[in-house]
């Protein structure tokens, strides 16, 4: 008996060995496509940026023409008038030039006026590709990052994968996962600050170039409204930054407490989206550990921001209840709303990721997540966090 069972272990693990070194192959085949994928993009953009700088450049001396042109449509204009007024001065031939020359320049001025249209929407037109291959560029970055954690993993010794997959199935996950959420949350800020602070401020640069040059031009009128309209601009940089700040870790969490903090979060969310958002609590008020509050902080936030992304709707709750040893949080929408059925494809899909992440958030927090939502029927999310989640987790280890 006890060498038939050394055979039968024997033969998993050589099962396992087989299907680890083919998930490994077919994942390096993947990494290599995504790595393609990801060079062509690069190239394409590099590609693009070029010519969005050259197109830049020749909308800039464009306009620098047509300001030209139509300061000498203005002159030749007087000038037409002046030898059309005197006859006594000026000969027929003279008003036949003056007439030529000011329907040449206004011929000159729409024809520059047209390439002046033509390559700003051929700039708007490469910047919205650009965006748009680096938003690709990004999805692919994530792919293959999420399959260089799990290749690292399973290039494990074979003794200690089986040994994993024997004892604690669920702890085989935990690091992976801490690992995916740092790689997802350094993309977030790196995006936040991408598409916020860093495109306003190299807004600014232009724009500090043109005030440059109308201050050559002496159109000092002009500069001071831009002037103004660049210091709205620092400004909103500056807000941007701020919230940046506050969602990498808010202050008020640790001075304030968790109900005070998603307060302001849900008034700051519903001034940025427009969607009407009501906040209410239940049960006596109570301080949680600071990982806790974090943690709740972190599921109502992912809540409204993926009813915003996705659910469209008009109108959001958020319900905070404290009960003896339990924290229900509530978060309702009446959105499009979702087959349930669906949620686990679209999670594979990396369509429908967000809940599908809260609910692991929640497992972590030995809490449970119910959805209950239908389509054009809106989206309820209730979750069960155990207050004394972190307790029990030190008596388990302790056994």
């Amino acid at each position: 008996m006890k060498e038939m069972e050394i055979e039968d272990m024997d033969f998993q693990g050589d099962d396992i060995d087989r299907v680890i070194k083919n998930a490994i192959h077919v994942m390096e085949d993947s990494k290599y496509q995504i790595f393609e994928i990801l060079e062509s993009s690069r190239n394409e953009l590099i590609s693009l940026n070029k010519e969005l700088e050259y197109v830049i450049k020749e909308a800039g001396d464009t306009i620098e023409k047509v300001d030209q042109l139509e300061q000498n449509f203005r002159l030749s204009r007087i000038r037409l008038t002046e030898v059309s007024r005197d006859f006594v001065r000026y000969s027929e031939e003279d008003i036949k030039n003056a007439y030529e020359r000011a329907t040449q320049i206004q011929l000159d001025l729409m024809i520059y006026r047209e390439k002046e249209m033509y390559l700003k929407a051929r700039r708007d037109e490469l910047q919205k590709r650009a965006k748009g291959v680096e938003k690709s560029m990004e999805r692919a970055e994530t792919i293959g990052s999420q399959i260089a954690v799990v290749l690292e993993y399973l290039s494990g010794e074979l003794g200690q994968v089986t040994r994993i997959l024997e004892s604690a199935k669920n702890r085989q996950m935990i690091g992976l996962k801490i690992i995916l959420a740092q790689e997802e949350e350094r993309k977030r800020i790196a995006r936040e600050i991408h598409d916020g602070p860093a495109q306003l401020l190299a807004n600014l640069g232009l724009r500090t170039e043109i005030v440059e040059r109308m201050l050559q031009k002496q159109e000092f009128q002009v500069v001071q409204d831009e002037v103004i309209d660049l210091r709205g601009q620092v400004r909103s940089s500056l807000e941007e930054m701020r919230k940046i700040i506050f969602n990498l870790r808010p202050m008020a969490l640790d001075d304030l407490g968790l109900i005070p903090t998603l307060r302001k979060y849900v008034h700051d969310f519903e001034e940025r989206t427009k969607i009407r958002t009501t906040f209410e609590t239940k049960g006596k008020e109570q301080r949680l550990s600071s990982a806790m509050e974090a943690a709740i902080y972190r599921l109502v936030q992912e809540a409204l921001t993926n009813a915003s992304k996705h659910a469209r709707p008009t109108y959001v709750t958020v319900e905070i209840t404290y009960q003896a040893q339990m924290v229900k949080i509530e978060v309702k929408d009446n959105g499009i709303g979702f087959n349930k059925n669906q949620l686990e494809q679209k999670a594979k899909d990396h369509t429908h990721f967000g809940l599908i992440g809260m609910r692991e958030r929640v497992e972590l927090l030995e809490g449970r997540m119910e959805i209950e939502s239908a389509v054009n029927q809106g989206t309820k999310i209730i979750i069960h966090i155990p207050t004394n989640a972190e307790q029990r987790k030190e008596l388990n280890n302790g056994e």
